[in-house]
């Protein structure tokens, strides 16, 4: 299981440029809405796209879904230690957590 980081610990490196959010459920849930910057990453599509969406295996990684319920993120986020990445966390609130805060999204 990945390490997990809190909405405001999220909110503070998104702030700071800090990190890359990655959004596990990916398709149309990330067309129409998804944290800021964050990139699409599903788990079916993890070990095919990891390496071009994220060329920097040291970097700061925080994976994503719905809301606890949701396996995505931690699914991501397993493939994606097992791909050799060194820093990778679990938003495990997910995105519900974060509109229900008020913080911003986006949206393709």
């Amino acid at each position: 299981m990945s390490t997990l980081i809190t909405r405001d610990e999220l909110k503070a490196a998104i702030d700071a440029g800090t990190v890359t959010v990655v959004d596990a459920l990916g398709g149309d849930y990330h067309a129409k809405q998804h944290l800021p910057g964050a990139l699409p990453l599903a788990p079916a599509e993890a070990d095919a796209r990891a390496a071009d969406l994220l060329p920097d295996r040291g970097a700061a990684i925080v994976t994503y879904c719905a809301n606890p319920a949701c396996a995505n993120s931690t699914q991501v986020a397993g493939r994606l230690t097992a791909l050799g990445y060194t820093n990778v966390r679990t938003y495990r609130e997910g995105i519900q957590d974060w509109t229900a805060a008020g913080l911003p999204t986006e949206s393709l």
